[in-house]
């Protein structure tokens, strides 16, 4: 698909890397090797154009992720459009990236536009299974260091900051429409959805 396809509101590349210097965490230390840092930035832009696919762009999101899954493909070509992909292109190729790590974060996204609520805890690692571990994975295979074991443990640990992650951002979430504390913890504590909006409106005691 050609560049002049981008979907209306994604950002450009030199968006998202001045974003990457205000996460919370470092995207990429400067005291890791310039091979490194570059494969990492690669993976953050395609994370950062995907989850901006998914969230704040207008228009229909769901086209916007066929087309950057579709980008995906290309980038796996060596044909991507999107400067974003296109320097995802090496990083795929050097450090031998498989495509799965990269589909799995698509699809949460996708599974934002259909799902605003989540019953159990279960539910919501699920969730943290499309959203956040798969970033842990391609560091491993960024730096060479992907085994089963290794994986596993990246799995909880990318989870555990997501799941840290939701709690933190409770009003923010939704004011988004989304509640990602899970319902029967909110109904175990007492806790409904108009109690969210109190605290999104500052107006707890």
């Amino acid at each position: 698909m050609p560049l002049a396809d981008v979907p209306a509101g994604a950002p450009t590349a030199g968006v998202v890397v001045a974003r990457a210097g205000a996460e919370n965490f470092p995207v990429a230390s400067r005291l890791l090797g310039r091979r490194e840092r570059s494969h990492l930035l690669a993976v953050y832009g395609f994370a950062r154009l995907v989850d901006e696919l998914g969230d704040t762009i207008g228009g229909d999101r769901l086209a916007a992720l066929d087309w950057l899954e579709g980008e995906l493909d290309l980038a796996f070509d060596g044909r991507a459009s999107h400067p974003l992909m296109v320097r995802l292109q090496p990083s795929l190729r050097e450090c031998a990236l498989p495509r799965e790590p990269f589909a799995r974060l698509i699809e949460a996204n996708r599974v934002d536009q259909r799902v605003g609520r989540y019953e159990t805890w279960e539910q919501l690692r699920g969730y943290c299974a499309l959203s956040a571990n798969p970033v842990g994975e391609l560091v491993l295979r960024v730096f060479g260091l992907a085994t089963p074991a290794r994986i596993a443990l990246s799995d909880s640990i990318c989870t555990a900051l997501q799941l840290t992650e939701h709690c933190q951002d409770v009003a923010e979430d939704f004011a988004s429409g989304r509640v990602y504390l899970p319902a029967e913890d909110m109904a175990r504590f007492g806790c409904t959805t108009a109690d969210l909006d109190v605290a999104r409106s500052g107006s707890l005691p």
